[in-house]
């Protein structure tokens, strides 16, 4: 009989998991904005919000199969955007999953959603001077000048939305699948 819980339990996530990736790319191709070559788009916020109801696991797992789907279908920044799209996605969706698994409360979810957001600005700064220039064509400097003006304030707002949107779907989201049987 535990055998056959564990089973189901391990299906029903699996689904669940299935469902936010899905909706997150949904997300990618309806609120998908550009300015140059940096996007903006909401699917964090689905998987953040998946993955703070099963498991950094599982959210890891939404952050690659989106994002490959992302390169294969409408990315137009090739190796470079897959990757930072991964950095990026992985940084915001699994560290507040993490944070917010230990103590599930309204406190520890705000902690969670701004460890998030200073956890993907971090990353990608990191990743714009190390990967930017290959794509770019341009040398670590130019790119360095460029953090203040641009990189940073991108990030900061990309992963304070994304956070908030996170954030104001959670409750109604894990009330829909515990009605389905999704959750306890």
């Amino acid at each position: 009989m535990a055998k056959s819980t564990y089973s189901s339990t391990k299906t029903r996530n699996i689904v669940a998991t299935a469902v936010f990736t899905a909706l997150a790319f949904v997300c990618t191709l309806v609120f998908h904005f550009k300015a140059g070559f940096l996007s903006f788009d909401l699917k964090d916020s689905v998987m953040a919000v998946g993955a703070m109801m099963l498991g950094s696991g599982y959210g890891l797992a939404m952050t690659l199969v989106v994002s490959i789907i992302e390169a294969v279908t409408i990315s137009e920044t090739g190796i470079y955007g897959f990757i930072m799209n991964v950095l990026s996605s992985t940084a915001f969706v699994c560290i507040g999953s993490i944070i917010y698994s230990r103590k599930r409360t309204l406190k520890r979810a705000i902690v969670a959603m701004c460890a998030s957001v200073v956890a993907m600005v971090a990353v990608m700064l990191v990743a714009n001077l190390l990967i930017t220039p290959f794509y770019m064509g341009v040398s670590a400097t130019d790119i360095a000048a460029m953090i203040p003006t641009l990189f940073l304030p991108f990030n900061f707002v990309k992963g304070v939305f994304n956070a908030s949107v996170a954030f104001m779907i959670y409750r109604p989201v894990q009330s829909a699948l515990s009605g389905a049987g999704f959750t306890k």
